[in-house]
């Protein structure tokens, strides 16, 4: 990854200037990275962009370009010459890439002086927030494919070469089997695949003439783009002579494409003509502005389609553009301690959870299956012998006692004093951890649409101390 120092917002660096100004840079801060909704209405939120986040902290340095660029915009010498010599030194834990994660919990937590952590804000929701809201869209998508094979076509219509690489990349970890996108092929070994546009069809004399010339070229892999004219009285028809006369040569085609029109009739009478003319086994694949209620839809009406290609909705998850991830102060160093803090809003979800903190997922006994999250603070151990019993956070009438479970802490090192210790994995390993992530919720969980909601309570310490906090900040207003 290429430097990214520059890359924040600029109130960062004011704030930097700041703290080294008024001698609080080196004072110790913790940060939580979390969101406050699943995006795309969804019942969770697939993790990615760990790996882009680890590369930007290794490679976070100031050249001299970078700081004649800020003296420029009116930052003082005695800062420039610290990031001059800046290297990040501090603490950061998270979960490992691919992994499901839920509304409030930390998905990341820094631990660093100030002057550090303020930095590095910006980058990382970047980082998570993109790959994160494209990888679960993958895994809607992905799931209204009920195991159909989703390919991912999306380079042309992302925001930018950035977006499409790493789109790639999370769509691939969410569930997608291949990308259009070469350059992500390469940097990530995922699977590439493609065969032609409609523009080759044109180029010929006929429909039939262009089909014969990409069978030429490719007769143990003809894949026929059949509906630059009409699909059904010469696309299919001039693609089943060319089959005809490719068995005769010794090769099985792969199949057809159709990426415009009814694609639920279109398939289903071409299913029948390539059926008919001895071709069962030929794929009929489909693309044409496809999202996962679009294939729930065609699915649920029968529609005759083996594989999907899904672009523009899934590289932009274009009916959710974002996730609202944030990074907030939760514990500061004061007088040498480090002391819990806390965000107070009018809104009840903007409220932060105090303090050092981790996450613990509840299983069933078989450890197959996610039952609840447990948000704790970092010195809290639970005693597996005895039976663990959960509330509600806000409507704490609500509990749940477990007898038979396990339990695992979600949170893994990244860096430690500085040091990466994450254990980077190639992104097939990281989609194969995803796929298990999402195996193991229950299927009310992942429902495209009203998916139940899933269980992530306070510890019971942890939200003794948010309560007390509230009401201390209440009491302290005039």
């Amino acid at each position: 990854m290429s430097n990214l120092s520059l890359l924040t917002d600029f109130y960062q660096l004011s704030m930097m200037q700041g703290y080294w100004d008024n001698g609080l840079g080196e004072d110790e801060v913790v940060f939580d990275v979390f969101f406050r909704k699943n995006p795309c209405n969804n019942g969770f939120t697939l993790i990615a962009g760990v790996e882009s986040v680890i590369d930007y902290i290794e490679n976070l340095a100031f050249d001299e370009a970078d700081l004649d660029y800020l003296k420029s915009v009116g930052f003082q010498d005695g800062f420039l010459d610290k990031l001059r010599h800046f290297r990040f030194t501090g603490t950061i834990d998270g979960v490992p890439e691919g992994t499901v994660m839920f509304p409030q919990e930390p998905v990341m937590r820094v631990r660093a002086n100030c002057f550090e952590a303020q930095l590095i804000e910006s980058t990382i929701l970047n980082l998570i927030n993109y790959q994160s809201l494209i990888a679960t869209k993958a895994a809607r998508i992905c799931e209204a494919a009920q195991g159909d094979a989703v390919f991912e076509f999306g380079l042309r219509r992302a925001q930018g070469p950035d977006a499409a690489i790493l789109g790639s990349r999370a769509a691939y970890i969410g569930g997608c089997v291949a990308t259009s996108n070469v350059l992500a092929g390469q940097q990530f070994g995922i699977p590439v695949v493609g065969t032609h546009a409609h523009s080759w069809i044109q180029k010929f004399d006929s429909e039939l003439e262009a089909f014969r010339a990409y069978a030429k070229t490719y007769p143990d892999k003809c894949l026929l783009l059949v509906d630059t004219y009409n699909t059904l009285k010469s696309g299919v028809p001039n693609a089943i002579t060319v089959f005809q006369e490719l068995r005769q040569q010794g090769y099985e085609p792969k199949g057809i494409r159709i990426d415009s029109g009814d694609l639920s009739y279109l398939t289903k009478v071409a299913r029948e003509q390539l059926d008919a003319a001895g071709f069962p086994n030929a794929a009929i694949i489909a693309s044409s502005d496809l999202d996962e209620d679009k294939i729930h839809s065609l699915k649920m009406q029968g529609a005759r389609i083996d594989s999907w290609g899904v672009g523009t909705n899934l590289i932009t998850s274009s009916n959710c553009p974002a996730l609202g991830g944030v990074y907030k102060l939760v514990a500061a160093e004061q007088k040498g301690v480090l002391e819990p803090k806390i965000k107070i809003s009018d809104n009840p979800q903007k409220i932060t959870n105090p303090g050092y903190k981790k996450v613990t997922r509840i299983y069933d006994e078989s450890g197959l299956f996610a039952l609840a999250d447990l948000i704790m603070l970092e010195d809290e151990q639970i005693d597996e012998t005895e039976p663990l019993t959960i509330f509600h956070p806000i409507y704490t009438w609500k509990t749940k006692t477990f007898r038979r479970y396990s339990l695992k802490e979600l949170m893994i090192p990244y860096f430690h004093q500085g040091k990466a210790v994450y254990q980077k994995q190639s992104v097939r390993n990281v989609r194969s951890h995803a796929q298990l992530e999402l195996d193991s919720l229950w299927p009310e969980y992942k429902r495209l649409q009203f998916p139940q909601i899933y269980k992530v309570d306070l510890s019971k310490k942890l939200w003794k101390l948010k309560q007390e906090m509230m009401h201390q900040h209440q009491h302290q207003e005039p």
